[in-house]
């Protein structure tokens, strides 16, 4: 069962994809369903592609491909050949003509995702991480399922690890993660920072990738994750 604004999402796609084979924006999801910020697009797109309504395409970013209707409980390959069916009935409680689902939409040309920018992030002693309503473009590569934001390095405690004062860390949001993983640590629900989480005699490490930064401690209270490391962006300047 979708939502409201799922069903919306979801048809308005198909239709830009029928009508000209590319996705549309973030920023035209955004005023199409009259939503405040992109990031609620990029909400209702990680449930649509959890659920198994769309999928984004390998490689190529803000590439949508509808999969299925909500009328449909199988998901359609997208390489067999297959009769559209008729959308003559109307969605529940939207008054919405339902559109024609093809069997192979045309492949769209977008290459970038808009994600969340919330601002900085300590790779060295814990600073606060700023919410922000900027967005990011990203290369969908970087990105696999799931909901993702980005946050502005800041510190050399990382450096090992190939990440720099100034990079983009890409996050997927998540609150469990395995030891040895890179995750955003909120110490103490006041400061955030970039580390290797791991568990040590009841307490919570995190581990720097400096050999000149040593390790932090904390009890399992102290700890929040807050989501693991998915990729980096890097300018030049």
């Amino acid at each position: 069962m979708l939502t409201r604004k799922q069903h919306e999402l979801l048809t308005f796609i198909q239709n830009r994809l029928e009508d000209s084979g590319i996705s549309p924006s973030f920023e035209e999801m955004k005023d199409a369903l009259d939503l405040k910020s992109k990031s609620g697009v990029h909400r209702l797109i990680s449930a649509l592609e959890e659920r198994g309504f769309i999928r984004r395409l390998a490689n190529r970013a803000r590439a949508l491909e509808v999969l299925r209707q909500p009328d449909s409980s199988v998901q359609r390959p997208v390489s067999r050949s297959a009769t559209p069916e008729p959308a003559n009935s109307n969605l529940a409680n939207n008054n919405v003509v339902q559109a024609p689902l093809r069997a192979t939409p045309p492949r769209p040309a977008n290459d970038v995702i808009e994600v969340p920018l919330h601002g900085r992030i300590a790779a060295g002693m814990p600073i606060e991480a700023i919410e922000g309503s900027s967005m990011l473009p990203v290369p969908a590569a970087l990105l696999g399922a799931g909901e993702h934001y980005a946050l502005e390095v800041s510190g050399d405690s990382m450096v090992e690890a190939g990440i720099l004062d100034g990079d983009y860390a890409l996050i997927r949001r998540t609150d469990v993660a395995r030891d040895g993983e890179i995750v955003v640590a909120l110490v103490r629900g006041e400061e955030a920072t970039l580390k290797y989480l791991r568990r040590e005699n009841g307490m919570v490490r995190l581990d720097p990738a400096n050999a000149l930064h040593e390790p932090q401690f904390y009890r399992p209270g102290e700890v929040q994750v807050q989501g693991k490391l998915a990729g980096l962006l890097r300018r030049y300047h």
